[in-house]
């Protein structure tokens, strides 16, 4: 799948950073693109938005990127469970990294993104 085709989920508490998020994608050429503010909001939105990628934080409130990914890969919707998923944030401990590798993520991005770096990362992610 080409990265301008793709449907893209940013999960992001940070206003500034979500809307650098998405101002990203646009300029990638991607244009279906929702936005939510933490995992519990974004695992409504999964109910009417099917993403081929989703974007997201590890740290925030009142559900993280870690426990948002978990409830993902524990779903009984094959669709839901295997949604390629890219973790993005400033938090770059060897902690956070390790718990979240065996999540079945394709990519851990330390915020914020370089352009080149996020398109990087996506196009491995969609296997162009």
């Amino acid at each position: 799948m080409k990265v301008a085709g793709a449907r893209v989920l940013i999960v992001e508490d940070d206003a500034v950073m979500r809307t650098f998020m998405e101002n990203s994608l646009r300029r990638m050429g991607i244009h279906s693109i929702e936005t939510c503010v933490d995992g519990l909001s974004a695992l409504t939105l999964l109910a009417k938005f099917k993403p081929d990628l989703i974007l997201t934080d590890v740290h925030m409130q009142p559900m993280g990127g870690l426990e948002f990914v978990k409830k993902l890969r524990s779903a009984s919707n094959a669709a839901v469970k295997n949604i390629k998923v890219i973790f993005m944030s400033a938090d770059a401990s060897a902690e956070t990294i390790g718990e979240a590798l065996p999540l079945g993520i394709l990519g851990y991005i330390v915020k914020p993104p370089r352009l080149e770096a996020l398109r990087a990362k996506m196009e491995q992610a969609l296997g162009s």
